[in-house]
């Protein structure tokens, strides 16, 4: 009886002992199934998540005094998207706020710029 030679998923190295085994070693059956998920399309979910937490790190990043003014240009440049937020606020202007998490952003046009007003979520703005 001869007997089939067979290698490791992952790294291709010959498998012995059970003759269904398919990995060498722990760290290369975990290796293979990262690489697999990397192929499978990404998740709605995941895309969300994963945009509002970038949102999250660029509005934190650029407001560094509670309430400023910043170029739309900056943000996108760094790939904020103003249509992923967690919630929103309007204050008594009629303003509206959106927020990605507790840092907040406002869009207007200033001197035929489009700018972003950031502000960080305060204990009267309620929830």
């Amino acid at each position: 009886m001869r007997r089939l030679f067979i290698t490791c998923l992952y790294c291709k190295k010959e498998l012995f002992g059970r003759t269904d085994k398919k990995f060498c070693d722990p760290q290369c059956k975990s290796a293979y199934q990262y690489k697999k998920s990397k192929e499978l399309p990404e998740r709605f979910y995941n895309k969300v998540d994963n945009q509002l937490k970038l949102n999250r790190k660029i509005l934190k990043k650029y407001n560094k005094g509670g309430m400023v003014t910043v170029r739309a240009s900056m943000l996108t440049q760094e790939g904020f998207d103003p249509n992923f937020f967690t919630h929103y606020w309007k204050n008594t202007k009629g303003d509206v706020y959106l927020f990605a998490y507790e840092y907040g952003f406002f869009r207007k046009k200033e001197r035929n710029l489009d700018k972003y007003v950031l502000i960080k979520w305060q204990n009267y703005m309620g929830f």
